[in-house]
């Protein structure tokens, strides 16, 4: 290696501002990039330590890399994402889910956070691989899907990776690519980004465009500043999606919030009763929050302790799957009967089902043989009464009388709450969410942090975590094991 190569941004660690002033001053080109993302997928993905990140790579990246090269030069970049690699799950967004069922299958068209991607310029470098259908299927390891196997985690080989954006939390952890995409019901982005020593932003339902992705989507990065630059690509209207015609106009520059500063002042509450009891390591967990919550008093927040929810105890013996069956069955039926082709000629949840029983081998092998939850959505009966009864309760159970019912009641700005395990209230509320890291209890694994706001909160909660981000520095504390870790890196060009 030459001295000039080593101070290219290492890849390991680079993010979009670091590789967009190398890119403009032509140090490298975004085919380099690609290429040698593409080298280091190639090392430990299904080679080294077997990760299984990453489902599939697109065969046309490095030609829209070269595309975007001859753009820079003529006529500059289109913005932050220009040239920038991004891998997206497989949910909708690619679109297999993770099953053979799926496999060939061609979506009619790209899905809305897609599109305003491609139209920024990013580079579409493949899929992620993910708990099968959003670990929507049954109780089955988090990161397990028919077509890419068990994802592992980069710091742990015997450790979960979260999910079920598990490849996404991966890919990114240890650089094999820029930026990744997850999507969350509950905890789908959350999980994996506390799992895997990443940034994981799960939006206000209505601020990202679920259109051809079912779940919200949000970025999945390793800086809170690039989480901020792509939300601000990714969100926006979508007339594909009328829960996006309610959000705020205009769309923020959620970079502007990047203030070190931003924990100064603020009421942060902790509401411990729904913290629960029966976690794994739970005492090393909350040890590690409560040296957060010290670190936030040195930043000038005021910690508001037992902020607790009304709701908690009611949200604990809440049966959200009395929903979350009715709306799978009807938007995954949706889902297949628009796609342009299906070569398994699955186009119904029924058709899926059976699918998996006559291909066992492949989507129901041993220890990963569970499809009850698929069973269960198949025999509901669409959105009646009850439906909307119990939808109606979420509501009121994880908003008014929850999140924002405790913000009002104790005059906070926001919530923060160990990310394990208590995602549900921002869930059912359809709040957002952030999550950093903060701790790597044994045997190493890493362990999140949630900010929890209200309905388009996302500025300020951007603020506060880049604030408690800057502050501590624990993502590059620790490195994941060095089997996991890809040894290409670019070359000058």
């Amino acid at each position: 290696m030459t001295s000039s190569e080593h101070c290219l941004p290492d890849l390991y660690e680079a993010g979009i501002v670091e590789l967009q002033a190398a890119l403009d001053a032509g140090r490298f080109t975004s085919v380099d990039l690609v290429t040698a993302y593409l080298a280091r997928i190639e090392e430990v993905n299904l080679h080294g330590a077997e990760l299984r990140a990453v489902l599939q790579v697109s065969p046309v990246a490095l030609d829209a890399a070269a595309i975007l090269d001859e753009e820079r030069q003529r006529s500059g970049k289109r913005g932050m994402l220009h040239g920038i690699p991004v891998l997206l799950k497989a949910k909708g967004l690619g679109t297999t889910a993770g099953s053979h069922a799926l496999y060939n299958s061609i979506v009619p068209d790209d899905a809305g956070v897609v599109k305003r991607l491609r139209n920024a310029g990013a580079i579409i470098l493949g899929k992620a691989n993910m708990s099968e259908f959003a670990h929507f299927r049954g109780p089955v390891p988090s990161g397990w899907s028919g077509l890419g196997g068990q994802c592992k985690s980069a710091y742990h080989p015997k450790s979960s990776p979260g999910g079920s954006s598990s490849g996404s939390g991966v890919a990114a952890s240890v650089g094999l690519v820029t930026v990744t995409l997850g999507t969350e019901t509950d905890g789908s982005i959350t999980s994996p980004s506390a799992n895997n020593n990443v940034v994981g932003i799960k939006p206000t339902v209505g601020l990202t465009s679920r259109a051809g992705a079912q779940d919200t989507v949000g970025p999945m990065t390793r800086s809170v500043q690039d989480a901020a630059i792509v939300l601000s690509v990714i969100a926006g209207e979508d007339p594909n999606d009328r829960r996006t015609l309610s959000q705020p106009r205009p769309v923020p520059d959620y970079s502007k919030a990047l203030d070190v500063n931003a924990l100064r002042g603020k009421r942060i509450g902790v509401p411990r009763s729904s913290i629960p009891s029966d976690t794994i390591d739970v005492q090393s967990i909350l040890s590690a929050f409560d040296d957060s919550l010290r670190i936030m008093e040195i930043l000038g927040a005021t910690i508001v302790e037992s902020a607790n929810l009304p709701s908690a105890e009611e949200i604990k013996g809440l049966n959200r799957l009395q929903v979350l069956h009715v709306d799978f069955k009807i938007e995954l039926n949706e889902y297949l009967a628009a796609l342009k082709e299906v070569p398994t000629g699955v186009r119904t949840l029924a058709d899926l089902i059976q699918f998996n029983i006559d291909h066992a081998e492949l989507e129901l092998p041993e220890g990963y043989s569970s499809q009850g939850i698929l069973i269960d959505s198949e025999a509901t009966n669409g959105r009646d009464e009850a439906y909307g009864k119990a939808l109606a309760r979420s509501l009121e159970l994880g908003a008014t009388r929850g999140i924002d019912a405790a913000l009002k009641e104790y005059k906070l700005d926001a919530l923060v709450l160990p990310a394990r395990n208590t995602t549900t209230p921002a869930a059912i509320a359809g709040y957002p969410t952030y999550d950093g890291n903060i701790a790597y209890p044994a045997p190493g694994m890493p362990f999140g942090l949630s900010f929890i706001g209200t309905a388009f909160d996302e500025y300020a909660l951007i603020g506060m975590a880049y604030a408690f981000e800057q502050k501590t520095k624990v993502r590059t504390s620790r490195r994941a094991i060095a089997e996991a870790i890809p040894k290409t890196q670019l070359k000058e060009s």
